[in-house]
């Protein structure tokens, strides 16, 4: 008997955007942010592939910009666009952020994984993540995503010093998220 090995981590999180049961739970949140903010539906959703698939790790249903919504900078995602958020586009405009991670915004994500947690046999795996500060940053800065991140570039030549500020409260806030 050959152990398998664990298909990518890729895999197994993307598989999960195109099973029926996923596209259901989907459609009856409404919204992305919902999803992800909805500990009943973000558990089954996190464990959808592996029920499927029989995986040996679960990866949390959640989304990297988690992060900026609990900084307090407006995020949605707009039907075939992707993530929409207000641009930071100057100094000014982070002085409009929390000065710390509010994890009360979190809970529901915590929630989740106390969810999935209990639900999980003990051998498999519960895989959490967060975005890289500077993919995270390149959101904020742009709006939403781009394909060079020029405005983040942009904005750290512009004002190394409010930018290295922002990159600080990002590595502060994935630490503690």
């Amino acid at each position: 008997h050959q152990p398998r090995s664990p298909p990518p981590i890729w895999l197994m999180r993307q598989a999960g955007r195109y099973l029926p049961e996923y596209r259901a739970l989907r459609e009856k949140a409404g919204d992305f942010l919902t999803l992800c903010f909805t500990p009943d539906l973000a558990a089954e959703v996190t464990l959808q592939p592996g029920r499927r698939f029989g995986f040996d790790a679960a990866i949390l249903f959640s989304d990297i910009l988690v992060i900026p919504h609990a900084l307090g900078q407006a995020v949605r995602f707009a039907a075939g666009e992707g993530p929409q958020l207000d641009p930071i586009t100057d100094r000014q405009a982070l002085m409009r952020l929390r000065l710390e991670l509010d994890h009360g915004v979190l809970a529901p994500v915590y929630e989740t994984i106390r969810r999935v947690k209990a639900s999980l046999a003990p051998d498999v795996a519960l895989l959490g993540f967060c975005g890289a500060p500077w993919t995270v940053a390149s959101y904020m800065i742009a709006g939403h995503g781009t394909p060079d991140q020029q405005p983040a570039r942009m904005f750290a030549y512009g004002d190394p010093e409010a930018f290295a500020g922002l990159m600080e409260k990002l590595v502060d806030a994935s630490a503690a998220y």
